[in-house]
């Protein structure tokens, strides 16, 4: 049987190790390239970054915002990735970045001014985005600059479901997402027979955490932070919302 999971620290490892272009790690499907950095320069934008700032990127990606605040003369910027394959592939770029997760920030007390959080913490279980933002807090500098983007308004789409065939599997896939799809999980199927690897399919979209503007904004002054303005995300995906914070002084 193949079976599914949704634990979205597997499927960046697993992602990670199946690599083919390190844009793969950003996971904005595809025109990867255009997508990733067109989002993280309107972040760059919306902070107003200064050369004196240190900045934290946590869920970096493949590191197109971290290249970018160079280019713009940033005192220092680092990412975290969710794992060590991710990260190893980003320091390979010539990057500073480490793994750790955004309720347990390997980080210390006010050492940044400057914090991106963005298309992370939809993927974080509730339970624990309220830890996420405390640390966050604590991390801060007084008077840092916080964003915090692409929080979805609304559940995403319910997961694929299992089936007690790889044929029942690949007929979904097939009339789901056609031929090409179809043949990439026929490859899977045959490399986990050979490796007698267990089958598993890890999906990487599945929305964990969503709010409305009011109950995000709530969470994060319960966390100490300072709302400033939030906004619609206007890029691919819709139906979701970009956030400013502050650190008060």
């Amino acid at each position: 049987m193949i079976s599914r999971s949704e634990d979205y620290v597997e499927y960046c490892r697993e992602t990670a190790r199946n690599l083919r272009d390190v844009q793969d790690l950003a996971l904005r499907g595809k025109d990867k390239q255009a997508v990733t950095r067109r989002i993280q320069e309107k972040i760059l934008q919306a902070l107003d970054l200064q050369a004196d700032d240190d900045l934290l990127d946590i869920g970096c990606g493949d590191g197109t915002l971290l290249r970018l605040a160079q280019e713009r003369g940033v005192r220092r910027a680092a990412g975290l990735l969710a794992t060590e394959e991710e990260a190893v592939i980003v320091r390979g770029l010539g990057l500073q970045a480490r793994q750790g997760l955004s309720d347990k920030l390997p980080v210390a007390d006010e050492s940044v001014s400057v914090i991106i959080c963005n298309a992370v913490l939809l993927v974080v279980p509730r339970e624990k985005v309220p830890a996420s933002l405390r640390e966050i807090y604590r991390v801060a500098k007084p008077g840092a600059r916080i964003f915090i983007g692409e929080i979805p308004l609304q559940p995403g789409p319910r997961p694929e479901p299992e089936f007690a065939t790889v044929r029942e599997t690949l007929a979904y896939i097939y009339r789901q997402h056609g031929l090409r799809a179809w043949a990439g999980m026929l490859r899977r199927i045959l490399y986990w027979k050979l490796t007698r690897q267990p089958m598993v399919i890890r999906g990487g979209s599945t929305v964990a955490f969503y709010a409305q503007p009011a109950e995000l904004v709530a969470m994060a002054e319960a966390a100490g932070l300072r709302f400033v303005r939030s906004w619609p995300h206007d890029d691919w995906p819709a139906n979701r919302y970009n956030y400013l914070f502050r650190k008060p002084r």
